[in-house]
């Protein structure tokens, strides 16, 4: 049984709220769907991403004197981490390590910045914390770190997992080297379920691709017409939560994953959730994860914060 398949029976058999994890959303179609997202005027948190690397790229490489090697989680297409790359490009020669477990997101990395100059991209299809890994036992003597987590992808981490990641990630770093990461801040209620829930049914299509894909890999026979995309804004936990609801009784078989599951009418499967926070709370969760705080900058027409964190 394939690990997709694990964790589809897993998550579909459990009691109460089923799941799915987030990371199966992204296949080459859902990475396609996720990739038009950002472009849409409802979702600015990667065009708040964007501006603030473009605008700082120079002040943050500034904090880091000496040789570094860049590595970067989830790299996608690499198209953001073009000015961090660029700024370092015109100080020394670049290698840069993009790490994610897809190969095709990786080569959409490559193509992305293959034409800059000074700047050599190795790929390493890891998890993130065995791409961390592989990336330091490459280091030259003498060389800094400076590893990548932008686009508020911690924000898919329940907060106690976030800190127990980013212990782990810490572990693997050598003292002054440099976590740069990006976290969506609290905003309006109906600004972010906006973000998540897209007029042109753009997010939906990304959310119900992951029925879709259970049909394509895993031989289940969801009806695409019979589930609802679903946006909610939890206040407690500061998440937007994304869930699939079932529109009416019915069982489906899985049969990859040896599973039939019966849903309800207004059953839910959640498949991701987005974690929200505020400035001091990321600060906090440095120093709780073995970090310094040492800047951040805050975009002004979407809260978004890229906070640099060193080991001490």
């Amino acid at each position: 049984m394939s690990p997709f398949a694990r964790d589809v029976r897993e998550g579909l058999t459990r009691h109460g709220q089923r799941t799915v994890p987030s990371m199966y959303l992204y296949d080459e179609l859902g990475t396609a769907l996720f990739e038009a997202i950002t472009l849409l005027p409802e979702y600015g948190l990667t065009r708040a991403d964007e501006r603030l690397l473009q605008r700082h790229a120079g002040a943050l490489l500034d904090e880091l004197p000496g040789s570094l090697l860049v590595a970067e989680l989830g790299s996608g297409t690499g198209r953001k981490t073009r000015w961090i790359l660029e700024a370092l490009a015109r100080r020394e020669p670049v290698l840069y390590y993009p790490i994610d477990i897809s190969p095709l997101a990786l080569a959409r990395c490559r193509q992305e910045l293959a034409g800059l100059g000074a700047v050599s991209i190795v790929g390493l299809e890891h998890s993130y914390v065995e791409g961390v890994g592989e990336a330091m036992a490459r280091r030259r003597e003498g060389q800094r770190v400076l590893l990548l987590f932008l686009g508020s992808t911690i924000g898919n981490f329940e907060r106690p997992a976030a800190v127990a990641f980013l212990r782990e990630i810490r572990a693997c770093l050598a003292s002054g080297d440099a976590l740069l990461l990006g976290t969506d801040l609290v905003k309006p209620w109906d600004v972010m379920l906006a973000a998540y829930d897209d007029p042109t049914g753009v997010t939906a299509a990304f959310n119900r691709n992951l029925l879709a894909r259970m049909n394509r890999e895993l031989g289940a026979d969801f009806d695409l017409r019979c589930w609802d995309h679903e946006a909610r804004w939890n206040a407690v936990d500061r998440r937007i939560e994304m869930h699939l609801r079932s529109r009416v009784r019915q069982t489906v078989a899985i049969p990859a994953a040896e599973v039939s599951c019966d849903f309800a009418a207004g059953e839910t499967i959640w498949t991701e959730a987005c974690h929200k926070f505020d400035l001091a709370e990321v600060a906090g969760l440095a120093e709780r994860a073995g970090f310094i705080n040492k800047v951040q900058w805050v975009d002004a027409e979407w809260p978004f914060a890229e906070s640099l964190w060193v080991a001490p």
